[in-house]
Parts: C-alpha cells; sequence; structure tokens
C-alpha cells in the first residue's frame, strides 16, 4: 500500500468570516491532576468512508472552523521550571492536516490489519502539534482519515468529542455537545485534604521505577485482532453469570476482560505463584458527585486494578475474574476520584519526586493487562458530510499487553479485541482465545 503525500498544512482556527484572530480570552488553559497523570503521548485512530467523500477544501475549511471552538487542539504544551507539562498555550499555531493519495482500490486492503503498514496513513513527524490528520484518498475514491492526538489534552470521551465536531463543522451543523473549557474548577483539593485511599504505586510512582523492554529480548511485539461475536459474548456472559449468585449480569466489558485476562496469562506462560494485575480505565464522569459535563475538553480517567496470582487467573471460573474485575472498578467511586485529586494536590508528588505510572516508556506490561474500552465512545459518530464511517480502528500501538476494545466494524454490537503480545505468545493466545470464533 504505498501512499504518497500531495501536501502538508497548518490549519489555524477561523472564527468567522475568514478571520484569523481570537477573541479575548486566557491564553493559556492550566493542566489538572487527571491530564498531568495521564499518558503523555499521542494516540491514533483511523476512519474510512465510502465514496463520495468531501474535498479537502470543504475538509480543512471545516476544520478550522471546530478549531475556534477546540482551541486547545490549535495550540502547544508548555513546560514549568523542573520542564513538566503545565499548561496548553492557546496560541493558534495550528493543527497539522495532510493530504494523500494511494494508488490501489480500498477493497483491496480491507480490513486493515493492525500492522506498521497503517502508519503511513498518519502524518510523520508532527513535532509539538497536538492535533495531527492525514486525509488519504483512495484509487476508487474512498477516504481513510488518520487522526493523531495528545493523550495529555484530553482523554477517549474528549477525544471524541472534537472528532464529531470537525464532522458537524464541516457539515455546517452547530458543535453539539457544547465545548467546556474550565477545567481547573471541577477538580478542586478539598479543605482539609483527606486522601483514603493509597495513590503511591497505583496512580503514582518513583521516578526511578522505570523498566520499558522487561521480558523482551529480541522478540517483536505483534497485534491481533480478535473478533467477538454476538454468540460468543453472550456464552462468554452466561459463563461468568451463571453461579456467581447475585441476580445481575455481568457486562460485556467485563466478561470479555476476564477472557483476554485468562488467555494472556496463559499464552505467556506465568509461573502459577507470579501476581498479574488487570489495569482498566475508568471514566469518571459519570462517578464524581459533581458531575462532569459531556462536553468537558479533558481527562477524566483512573484506573481500577484488580490483582490475582497467575494460577488463580488461569485456574478459576470465569465469573470469578468477572467479579474481580466488578468490584475494582465499583471502588473507583466519587470518594476515590477526590481522594486522588486531594493526594495529587497534597505536593507529596513534587517532594517525592513521584512521576505517573501512566508512562509511555513502558512498552511492556507482562505480567500485567492495560485495558482500554472504546465500546460506549459514539467514535462512529463521525460524519464529513456523506454519511458515517464504515470502518474504524485503533492505529498501531506495539505497547506489549494494551488492549484495545472497539465496537465491531460488522455493526451488529460484535466486540473487536486489540491485543499485542510478544510473536513468541501469540499462537498460544489465539489458541485459547478464538477456538471456535470466526477469523476475519
Amino acid at each position: 500500500m504505498k501512499i504518497t503525500v500531495r501536501s502538508s498544512k497548518s490549519i489555524k482556527p477561523d472564527y468567522g468570516s475568514g478571520h484569523l484572530m481570537a477573541p479575548a480570552t486566557a491564553n493559556v488553559v492550566p493542566l489538572t491532576v487527571f491530564d498531568k497523570a495521564n499518558f503523555d503521548m499521542h494516540v491514533s485512530v483511523i476512519y474510512a468512508f465510502h465514496p463520495p467523500a468531501p474535498s479537502h477544501d470543504v475538509l480543512e475549511a471545516g476544520l478550522a472552523k471546530a478549531l475556534a471552538d477546540y482551541r486547545e487542539w490549535a495550540g502547544r504544551l508548555t513546560l514549568d521550571a523542573n520542564g513538566k507539562r503545565c499548561a496548553i498555550l492557546l496560541n493558534d499555531a495550528g493543527a497539522r492536516f495532510v493530504e494523500a493519495t494511494a494508488g490501489v482500490a480500498l477493497d483491496s486492503v480491507m480490513p486493515l490489519q493492525p500492522t506498521p503498514e497503517v502508519l503511513s496513513l498518519h502524518p510523520t513527524g508532527g513535532g509539538d502539534e497536538l492535533l495531527l490528520i492525514q486525509a488519504t484518498r483512495f484509487a476508487c475514491g474512498s477516504l481513510v482519515v488518520g487522526l493523531t492526538g495528545h493523550h495529555m489534552v484530553t482523554d477517549g470521551g474528549g477525544w471524541c468529542n472534537l472528532i464529531i465536531a470537525w464532522g458537524q463543522a464541516t457539515r455546517g451543523a452547530s458543535i453539539d455537545p457544547v465545548p467546556v473549557h474550565d477545567r481547573p474548577s471541577f477538580f478542586l483539593p478539598r479543605n482539609p485534604l483527606k486522601i483514603e485511599y493509597e495513590h503511591h504505586s497505583i496512580e503514582f510512582k518513583p521516578y526511578d521505577d522505570r523498566n520499558s523492554t522487561a521480558g523482551g529480548g529480541d522478540d517483536e511485539v505483534v497485534v491481533e485482532r480478535v473478533h467477538f461475536s454476538m454468540d460468543h459474548i453472550a456464552k462468554l456472559k452466561s459463563q461468568a453469570s451463571a453461579v456467581a449468585g447475585t441476580g445481575r449480569p455481568y457486562s460485556t466489558v467485563q466478561c470479555v476482560v476476564a477472557h483476554l485476562w485468562r488467555c494472556m496469562t496463559l499464552a505467556r506462560g506465568l509461573d502459577g505463584r507470579d501476581v498479574t494485575g488487570l489495569f482498566i480505565a475508568v471514566d469518571g464522569r459519570a462517578r464524581m458527585s459533581q458531575r462532569v459535563p459531556d462536553g468537558y475538553t479533558g481527562n477524566v480517567v483512573l484506573w481500577a486494578r484488580p490483582t490475582a496470582t497467575a494460577g488463580e487467573v488461569v485456574n478459576r471460573p470465569l465469573h470469578h475474574l468477572a467479579e474481580l474485575i466488578s468490584g475494582a472498578v465499583a471502588r473507583i467511586d466519587d470518594a476515590y476520584f477526590k481522594s486522588f485529586i486531594d493526594f495529587a494536590c497534597s505536593g507529596a508528588v513534587e517532594e517525592e519526586g513521584l512521576v505517573p505510572t501512566a508512562d509511555p516508556a513502558v512498552t511492556v506490561l507482562s505480567p500485567n493487562v492495560e485495558v482500554d474500552s472504546w465500546l460506549r465512545i459514539p467514535f462512529y459518530d463521525l460524519d464529513l458530510g456523506s454519511g458515517r464511517p464504515f470502518f474504524f480502528m485503533p492505529s498501531y500501538l506495539p505497547v506489549e499487553g494494551g488492549v484495545i476494545l472497539v465496537p465491531s466494524f460488522y455493526g451488529d454490537g460484535s466486540v473487536d479485541a486489540y491485543v499485542p503480545l510478544f510473536s513468541r505468545h501469540m499462537d498460544a493466545f489465539k489458541n485459547c482465545c478464538t477456538s471456535g470464533l470466526p477469523k476475519l
């Protein structure tokens, strides 16, 4: 799949009638404790649209209008005196927009696979830009859009809002939800501080506790897309809930993640006494007593962290793992979010030289597993003027053990899991995980 870049330009906000002058507002947006505790890295997604596709001029104009409402994405991250990210400078420096073409029909490479090849669908050499977009037109007239955004600006929910707003602005529709930019007022520490939970080694760790390559050797990380049909999800739910005794079935996420945790642990060949943790992202928007608006533009995510021995994960019934997951997620409630805010604002992070455990330098998670579920995030609602995408996926991200769940492109409620493991473990994982499942 040869991609040819035709143009690359910086798109600045358009504040109306083609004017590029910003309204009189604050020139910086301070990062919150949630922003600073998140991954200091870019994250990429890929969309595919059937023809006809809007012109590049239309896409660029829509992006410029969306950036007028989402100025953060046209800005730049700034550093404090200690060299740490502290704020977003609203300087309207712009977002990168790349026009590219592919000399083949899109059908010849569909469904796109989570391999290094898809990186050609994204701009390269982004530098300090927070938002980068590449629109690649295929010979058949189909359009593939690769979007890259910086995670310290926002989480998956806020990222999706920006993406959908681009489509709304391109179509001339009103931006909905209306973006909420007032970050600090939502997460003020209490007086006096009330730190009720342990946050050392949970959200924060010592600076020297960094290990980016443990267990890898010369083996490469490969990403497998596993399709969970509705029938298979129903079977997992039945296994997990039949003997739970609660009268309440476990969710799709809890059952699929429990199954993946087991299969990944088995495939890695861990000693039964090894402790393995499951880190699953929890959205705080609806969990905090002061509800965070849907249009909030920053991060509001912490992680539930159930742990067990490898022997427990592999040998205990599925409902046991689902219950561990359910209980751990339930404990990340309003009280926990407020305790985190108080700890992060207490001065302990600076005094002890702590850094976020959400560390992009760590590329091998074994014996642990990290899961981001995008099942409830409406990524498929992007409409650039010719209808919704027929395909959506996270881009290639070879972090061993870092799983992403997305709605399947079949559109029937089924789930696709993107699972990165060392190549030496992948056959055992697939034998465990995909037995009886259709091959994509």
